[in-house]
Formats: structure tokens, sequence, C-alpha cells
């Protein structure tokens, strides 16, 4: 009971001093809608809140690098620390999908409070039960491996052409084009693992206005793996949803846990 007490305790606390409990990582391009044959830009980032810094473009952090369009798939390719990651000349007309995958992180959990708050955070469950039910103590070091799948959603010309599930390893496919479709009633989205639904579900919803103003709301999926989202013409939006797996630990790794982290950007044009 102290233990859940102490958890508690320590997330409120978090969350009143405003730090960030997870650093999302997402694709961001410099426009969400453009004209065809025109120099198209793309920064990856990774930070709290839709604000963060910028990586460059280094090979040796994704596993995938792609961009989708017309059915077509286009690997990106660039120089070593490109910044932005992204850059190319021009896109065909159509919805084009961005696809991102990163290889796998480690973070070492030096407080075992921190980790407790972001398992609730992320709607894992009980922290203390995660390690328990697994044999473990509650308590540090803990180690987790962490690999982020990303998408971003952008308008090419008359921005015409449906998102689909393409096979990464966690994934959010939009079930509406924001830049062609009334989505007026909502965003529907759909989230995967692997070829499995993920339903009933935390999805966590960034809503960054013309201001720079940032609101984050949660919503769960349903029985098929969709979440309605609300949005608003003028915004831009990162969809998030992060799978917690069980690692059990090697010579060669440490490691507990591994987290997956679905993400998805799009804009709402006016």
């Amino acid at each position: 009971m102290r233990s859940h007490l102490r958890v508690a305790a320590t997330l409120a606390a978090i969350l009143v001093a405003g730090k960030g409990l997870a650093h999302e990582f997402w694709i961001e391009p410099l426009q969400f809608t453009v004209e065809p044959g025109t120099q198209f830009q793309a920064d990856l980032r990774n930070g709290v809140e839709f604000e963060g810094s910028t990586f460059s473009y280094l090979p040796r952090n994704f596993t995938r690098f792609e961009i989708y369009s017309g059915g077509e798939a286009m690997p990106v390719e660039g120089r070593l620390g490109d910044s932005p990651a992204l850059s190319v000349d021009g896109l065909p007309d159509g919805l084009a999908v961005i696809v991102h995958e990163t290889t796998d992180n480690r973070l070492n959990w030096d407080e075992w409070e921190r980790f407790a708050a972001f398992a609730e955070h992320k709607d894992f469950g009980d922290p203390v039960a995660l390690m328990e039910d697994r044999g473990l103590e509650p308590a540090p070091p803990i180690v987790e491996l962490y690999s982020r799948h990303v998408k971003s959603l952008v308008g090419v010309g008359d921005a015409a052409g449906e998102d689909s599930h393409i096979g990464l390893r966690t994934e959010f496919v939009a079930l509406a084009n924001p830049y062609t479709d009334d989505v007026s009633g909502g965003m529907p989205v759909q989230l995967w693992d692997r070829d499995a639904l993920r339903t009933n579900v935390q999805v966590e919803l960034f809503d960054r206005g013309p201001d720079g103003e940032v609101e984050i709301t949660y919503h769960r999926t349903d029985d098929e793996g969709i979440a309605v989202l609300p949005v608003t013409p003028g915004h831009v939006y990162m969809v998030d949803a992060v799978i917690l797996e069980p690692l059990e630990p090697t010579d060669s790794s440490p490691a507990v846990w591994h987290t997956l982290w679905a993400n998805l950007t799009f804009s709402v044009p006016e």
C-alpha cells in the first residue's frame, strides 16, 4: 500500500512541476501541404509536449525510412548528417505517407519513482504489479530497450489518396484523409501491433494550434482498434501510443522491458 501511495504522490509532483514523463519521437514536415514538384523537407524530432530537438540523417539509427505515394515506396536517401533529415526535390500529386522506424535504444531507469510515473502515464497498469508479477524487484536499476515506429501524412497537390497498413512493428493507420475528407466529426485512426489490432488501449493526442499552444488529451481504441480523435481546422496533430513488452535479460543485455512507440502526425487544413 505504501508503494502505491508513494507512486501516486510522485506522479502528482511530476505533473505539477510540468516535467515530461516521456519523450515522444515524431516526423515533422516543414509544411504539411505542398505543391507537386516543389522541394519537400521534414525533421525527425524528439521531445515533450510537441516541442523538441531535431535529429540528422543517420542510417545507423533507423531500419526503415521511406515515402509512400500512389502505392509506391520510395526510400529516403540523404547524406550523413543532413538536417532536415528528409529533403527531396519534389513529390508526386496525392497523399504522401512518410515512414520511419528506428533501431533499438537503451534506457536505464535509475529512479523507481520515475519509471512508475511513466508506467502510469502510459497506462501500462500498476507499476509495482508489473515488476512483481515477473518476479522482479520494483526498484532500480531498471533497463529498457525502446524503438520508434512513426508516420506522417502530407498533402501534395490535390492530396488524393489514403493511408494503409504497411507493416510497421506497431502502427497507426489513418482511416480518413485529413486533406480531402470531412473530419468535422473526428479523425479516425486504427492502431496495430504487427498484424493484430490494439483494442481498448490509451491513445495520446497532441493538438498544436496556430498560436503554438499545445493541448494534450487522452482517448481509447474500441473493439476494432479505432479511436476517433477531435480535430480543428488549422491545427497540427500528433498521435502516440506505446506497447510495453517483457524481455528476458541475457548475458549481452540486462534489459527487462521493451517499449514500442507508434506515432502519427498530420494537419487539418482550414
